[in-house]
């Protein structure tokens, strides 16, 4: 089978989170015999780990992504579970996030005839939901069993304006807060009988908003304080609120820990009568510039692409981080990013096979 033969495979699986459909099947026996398989399904969540020894040498590349893909909603002008070929160009649910990634390391590592070490491929059918069985509960496992890889590339589409000129080398968190400010309701005739959170809240307001609770370095933007929601009241005119509740987000880079973020607020809410929680869904990583997997990624998109590739942590989160959190150098390298889980999500042919390629000479030379 070709790459795109591959691809297209993969996305006629109607894998919507976490339904695999069947795609670990094929997977298993595409790589046949020579490739180890081990499963590690939790709850409703399938994970396969693959694996091929090729000598003693305890160096590890993993290749790692997701099977499963986002509904695909409606308008779609062709159907979303096809995944024809019309001038180029492949429109299909997951064709950036990540099948196109998926299909290239797997023809990648199939084809692989000789590498210095052990080559795998760890597969999960949940990261576009929680992701709480997924790879984080793979890479349990795997330290479990001494198994855990040295490095990792993770096949998430990166590129941002033409193919090659993006990788990423670390993730920001995120760090949620949920604040609720006490009161007393009353008539708004007679506010002197009341305790107003609003009133009480409005001068902390614009001490917190937007605010960078860092000044960033060269991998990350500053850590800001995003406030994303404020509720309180009845919808009145005559009746003051009991208490206003506040949420928000800080996307923190490894400058600015959830302790950090408490006690900013702390520091700003003293004086008022108040209840405060954070959770913290994500935690940032970066790998250094100098690893050998950087290194040897960049060396194969110039090679190959003949691009100068650029370091990116921006976006959200993806499960790079849970490596990152294992120790394993991490990075992530795939196709242009400007479509996924939107209505015409769509990649190009000669994308996905120069992505095959890279993955080649990156296991060829590393």
């Amino acid at each position: 089978m070709t790459v795109i033969e591959i691809f297209q495979k993969l996305l006629k699986f109607k894998s919507i989170t976490p339904n695999d459909d069947g795609a670990f099947d094929f997977i298993e026996e595409y790589l046949g015999e020579e490739w180890n398989c081990i499963n590690i399904d939790r709850e409703d969540t399938k994970n396969r780990f693959y694996y091929k020894k090729f000598n003693e040498n305890p160096q590890h590349l993993c290749f790692a992504g997701h099977i499963d893909v986002v509904p695909p909603g409606n308008g779609w002008e062709v159907d979303p579970f096809e995944a024809k070929v019309i001038d180029g160009i492949i429109t299909a649910r997951g064709a950036q996030d990540m099948k196109s990634g998926d299909a290239a390391f797997l023809y990648a590592c199939k084809n692989a005839k000789n590498f210095d070490g052990t080559l795998s491929i760890l597969l999960t059918s949940d990261e576009e939901g929680e992701g709480t069985y997924g790879t984080i509960k793979a890479l349990e496992y795997l330290k479990e069993i001494n198994m855990i890889p040295n490095y990792a590339v993770v096949a998430e589409p990166t590129c941002e304006e033409v193919f090659g000129d993006a990788i990423k080398v670390g993730r920001r968190g995120s760090i949620n807060g949920y604040i609720t400010i006490k009161g007393k309701q009353g008539h708004a005739a007679y506010p002197e009988k009341c305790i107003n959170p609003i009133h009480n809240f409005a001068s902390v307001l614009p001490k917190i908003a937007g605010i960078n609770l860092d000044n960033g370095d060269e991998y990350f933007s500053p850590s800001k304080l995003v406030i994303t929601d404020i509720r309180g009241g009845m919808k009145v005119t005559n009746v003051t609120a009991n208490e206003l509740e506040i949420m928000f987000n800080v996307r923190n880079s490894t400058n600015t820990t959830r302790e950090d973020v408490e006690n900013f607020i702390y520091e700003n809410l003293k004086g008022l009568d108040y209840e405060f929680r954070t959770t913290q869904g994500s935690f940032p990583f970066v790998t250094n510039k100098q690893s050998k997997v950087v290194k040897a990624m960049e060396n194969s998109i110039k090679e190959i692409l003949n691009i100068t590739t650029k370091h990116s942590t921006a976006g959200g989160t993806s499960d790079a981080r849970y490596f990152g959190a294992f120790g394993i150098e991490a990075i992530e390298f795939g196709v242009i990013n400007d479509t996924i889980h939107s209505v015409g999500e769509r990649t190009s042919v000669k994308e996905v096979e120069d992505l095959c390629l890279v993955f080649e000479n990156l296991i060829a030379k590393f």
